[in-house]
């Protein structure tokens, strides 16, 4: 069986996270074909990946949302077919998108997405648009965020797929479209896994912009909706990572009859018998976050939190360990914030390998604005160390547990809230029996729910149902692995 794995603004260009999921579940599968169909912003990304691709992944492809339109030798259009027009009004106008005229039109025709987006066909549907919807704006602005908004999309119906049996798309999303016309063009099965929800995350984001304002916040949200229901109709299976999250799916219009939960899973013994604390420890505690430095793992609350703990308890120390190139600009920001704010202890160890570090931790930290089911904290438990998180995702159901009696793994506190985060700090600062006791807590539920073997046998179930159903032979069996981050 080949399985082309689509995967939006993460595998294989940044570590961690959902990156670190996907290169897990290609090296469980060594049998095995995968193709790569990776996108992101622009070509400036192009082949930066910073993992060795696993001997089983055949070919990678990329998709750049923010391109420059390849078609536009071919000349100008001629005027749509009514059909094509009529599906075109159906996605501009979100009723009833007849995605699968506008699939053999983007994949059968040397269509410009420039042309399209400058001319009449694309203009009319949206003069319709913003006479029954927006009036009350301004129409030359409402023109021009309308061309902003399809012109990724339209790149997106253009992209040359790659052929495969199945399509397993990581997101809903851009991703999902793609997913959705491979399976229109190839009659190939197509399973969605979101690991957050895709439209929450994105409603999240815009409402938090400064870059879009006022109405035009809600024009974006519902072109996210669009697509991430075009997953959900067409995906045979959604999963999501754990209960709540399959709810809101619900909530967003998937059939209850295709969700299924499955739970993240990580190589326990990789993060036993590891490196305790060193000699430069000594009279410290540690406090270890694991993470990308960007806007949505909100570093610079953590910071701040740091800061007024470090007045209380002057033995904590907090290292912030994971790469800052990802957004500089925002990197500097947490820079100066330290130094700004006067705080001793604090160190950004860049990209690392965790396992040499965890060991030293007495405590993980995450104040994350958005989450899904944290590998870091689940690394954390099995290193037998609680964690201080916000209350996003899974966070508080991998602390508190939901199906377990084996007691708290941490603490859990509301977003960007400083003064719970300094307390929670300071708790764990000075009561080391009740850091312990909670280690212990972490370790049995990650053993209980989330080991790696529980992710493989799941996903092993569902690529061989998957296969079977294509009658495609399916010759994998379950094998133990080593991990292997990235570079």
């Amino acid at each position: 069986m080949r399985v082309c794995i689509v995967a939006e603004g993460c595998y294989p260009y940044v570590v961690g996270g959902v990156s670190s999921w996907i290169h897990s579940l290609i090296k469980l599968f060594p049998k095995t074909e995968f193709v790569i169909l990776a996108i992101v912003a622009n070509r400036s990304l192009r082949g930066k990946f910073v993992y060795e691709m696993p001997e089983n992944v055949s070919e990678v492809h990329e998709l750049y949302l923010d391109d420059v339109d390849w078609n536009t030798k071919h000349g100008r259009r001629k005027k749509m077919t009514k059909e094509q027009y009529t599906a075109l009004r159906s996605l501009v106008l979100n009723q009833n998108v007849e995605w699968n005229v506008l699939f053999d039109m983007f994949q059968n025709e040397h269509v410009s997405v420039n042309d399209i987006l400058m001319g009449e066909d694309f203009l009319n549907a949206v003069k319709e648009c913003y006479r029954l919807k927006y009036s009350q704006i301004v129409f030359s602005d409402f023109l021009w965020t309308m061309r902003s908004i399809y012109l990724p999309l339209f790149f997106t119906l253009q992209m040359e797929l790659p052929k495969a049996d199945l399509y397993h798309c990581v997101a809903t999303g851009y991703a999902g479209v793609l997913g959705a016309m491979a399976k229109h063009v190839y009659g190939s099965r197509l399973l969605i896994s979101e690991h957050g929800i895709y439209t929450r995350e994105r409603e999240e984001e815009l409402i938090k912009a400064k870059w879009v304002q006022g109405v035009y916040k809600n024009i974006w949200i519902e072109q996210f909706r669009k697509m991430s229901k075009l997953a959900y109709q067409e995906g045979e299976l959604i999963t999501s990572l754990f209960e709540h999250a399959r709810k809101l799916q619900i909530e967003l219009d998937c059939p209850e009859e295709k969700t299924m939960v499955t739970p993240n899973g990580i190589r326990v013994e990789n993060f036993q018998d590891i490196q305790g604390k060193a000699e430069e420890d000594t009279g410290f505690i540690n406090i270890g976050a694991v993470l990308r430095v960007t806007p949505i793992k909100d570093v610079k609350t953590m910071i701040q939190a740091f800061g007024f703990a470090k007045k209380r308890e002057p033995s904590l120390k907090l290292w912030i360990m994971g790469p800052c190139e990802e957004d500089p600009e925002y990197a500097q920001e947490c820079f100066d914030l330290v130094e700004n704010m006067g705080v001793g202890d604090v160190v950004f160890t860049g990209r690392i390998n965790v396992r040499e570090y965890l060991g030293r931790m007495d405590m993980t930290i995450l104040t994350s604005i958005s989450e899904g089911q944290p590998l870091t904290i689940l690394e954390g438990f099995a290193a037998k160390k609680p964690a201080i998180a916000t209350d996003v995702g899974n966070c508080s159901g991998l602390i508190y547990g939901e199906s377990d009696d084996y007691g708290d793994a941490g603490i859990v506190t509301h977003i960007m809230n400083v003064e719970e985060i300094t307390e929670a700090m300071v708790l764990l600062a000075r009561k080391k029996e009740l850091r312990e006791q909670m280690g212990e807590n972490g370790y049995k539920r990650v053993m209980a729910k989330y080991r790696i073997e529980y992710m493989q046998d799941t996903y092993w179930n569902i690529y061989k149902d998957f296969a079977d159903s294509l009658e495609l032979p399916w010759e994998e069996e379950p094998v133990k692995i080593e991990e292997n981050p990235g570079k």
